[in-house]
């Protein structure tokens, strides 16, 4: 039997997109805000986490009651978040090194999009309470690490067996071995720096006075603010983001084949979506 990705069925797939459609909203809106908006993430981002909560809640029960995720399901939840939660200290504050980010790309390619993007934020949070980083910012980083561990549930090849011998019509090989995992490294690569862009654009409205060239001015046109929001990019997190994405590039290459033959094991020994049956006796 095959390990295949939870399933995302209509009910979690309208809860994923409302999340993100929030999330695009609350990244995006100063770049919209004229000048009397009064800009202030540290406001909107205990609404933001207000409303994220109960829509990540929304998920988890709309892909139970799309017969995707049960109780087996949930506790590899809890488990793999806290092992992410337990690798972010490991690194953080040193050049970008994160490790905990090749550990959300193997889960979200094994378990699929929608357990993917739950693991993202409840690991993000579950870290924020243990290394003391609770601020404005969690939300955010609570919605982009959930994006960044979806990607790598949507990536191709995860699903689809051919009979061997032959290929059947309509049928999917999935993609395994040395190509898989070059396929999750670029992935993680460039998941790692557009995670760093995200959360720079959270910031970066707040920041005022930095110079001419790099400043977000509230109510400039769209295209000048964000060639400024480049510039700031690449003067301000570009070796940062460089650090995360070479680890996670080595992590997923050295160490990513055992890992994933681990989770697809436990996913396979777990059964998720094996139908329960009461005998008589």
């Amino acid at each position: 039997m095959s390990a295949r990705p939870l399933r995302i069925g209509p009910r979690a797939a309208a809860a994923l997109l409302l999340v993100t459609l929030i999330g695009i909203a609350a990244f995006g809106w100063p770049l919209l805000a004229d000048r009397q908006s009064g800009l202030a993430h540290s406001q909107d981002a205990p609404w933001l986490f207000a409303g994220l909560l109960p829509l990540l809640v929304a998920v988890v029960v709309a892909t139970i009651a799309d017969q995707g995720m049960d109780a087996k399901a949930v506790a590899m939840l809890g488990v793999l978040a806290a092992v992410g939660a337990a690798l972010r200290p490991l690194g953080a504050g040193t050049a970008g090194l994160e490790p905990m980010f090749f550990l959300m790309v193997l889960s979200g390619r094994v378990l699929g999009p929608g357990f993917g993007f739950v693991l993202g934020s409840v690991t993000m949070f579950a870290s924020a309470l243990l290394t003391g980083g609770v601020g404005p910012w969690m939300p955010f980083q609570m919605l982009a690490m959930g994006w960044f561990s979806l990607g790598a549930g949507l990536l191709p090849g995860a699903v689809g067996v051919v009979p061997s011998g032959q290929a059947r019509a309509g049928a999917r090989e999935r993609l395994r071995g040395r190509a898989e995992l070059l396929m999750l490294a670029a992935y993680g690569f460039a998941g790692s720096f557009a995670y760093g862009t995200i959360m720079n654009l959270q910031g970066w409205v707040l920041l005022q006075g930095m110079g001419q060239g790099i400043s977000f001015h509230p109510g400039d046109p769209v295209p000048a603010n964000l060639a400024r929001f480049a510039a700031y990019c690449a003067a301000t997190s570009l070796g940062w983001d460089l650090g995360r994405a070479v680890l996670t590039v080595v992590l997923t290459l050295s160490i990513g084949g055992p890992l994933l033959r681990a989770l697809r094991r436990a996913v396979r020994k777990a059964a998720f979506e094996a139908p329960v049956s009461f005998g008589s006796r």
